[in-house]
């Protein structure tokens, strides 16, 4: 199980670098463009979208493993431990419900997206709505390992 949970924190951290430094190269190639040509490619913005959607998306579950969202802590410390523990266990729990949701609509998303085409770069949209369902898949299965965590550790 632990080298499945390496496998994945790492395929989000390549997926990450890779889709940032293509969010980086194709905003760059614009700036360049917009300075130094007649014209700027059209199809930069659209391709700065889509990375920064896949960036967006892959970052999303390590944000969730590292504990990176914002937590009300001065409030959360004031409670009784046990309390803190079963609020953990609502909390976790209600972001799986939701993103379970979330993957189904974007599922849904995917599917729909195969007839329709990206206006400059012409790929289905489909690969764009992909970067959504990494999000919900890499938030749902890190809550799902902090839920099984607080269970495990009463």
């Amino acid at each position: 199980m632990k080298a499945v949970h390496r496998r994945i924190g790492k395929l989000l951290k390549l997926g990450t670098l890779f889709s940032t430094f293509g969010f980086v190269a194709s905003t760059l190639i614009q700036i360049y463009a917009r300075f130094f040509m007649e014209q700027a490619p059209s199809w930069t913005e659209e391709a700065a979208r889509l990375f920064f959607i896949f960036a967006v998306g892959f970052a999303s579950g390590l944000a969730m493993r590292g504990n990176y969202y914002v937590h009300f802590d001065f409030l959360h410390e004031k409670l009784p431990q046990k309390l803190q523990l079963m609020i953990m266990k609502v909390i976790y729990l209600l972001i799986l419900v939701l993103f379970v949701i979330f993957m189904y609509h974007s599922f849904q998303f995917v599917s729909d997206g195969w007839v329709e085409k990206s206006p400059s770069l012409r790929f289905p949209m489909a690969i764009a709505f992909v970067g959504v369902t990494i999000m919900g898949l890499g938030i749902s299965y890190y809550a799902v390992v902090k839920l099984l965590s607080l269970f495990k550790n009463r």
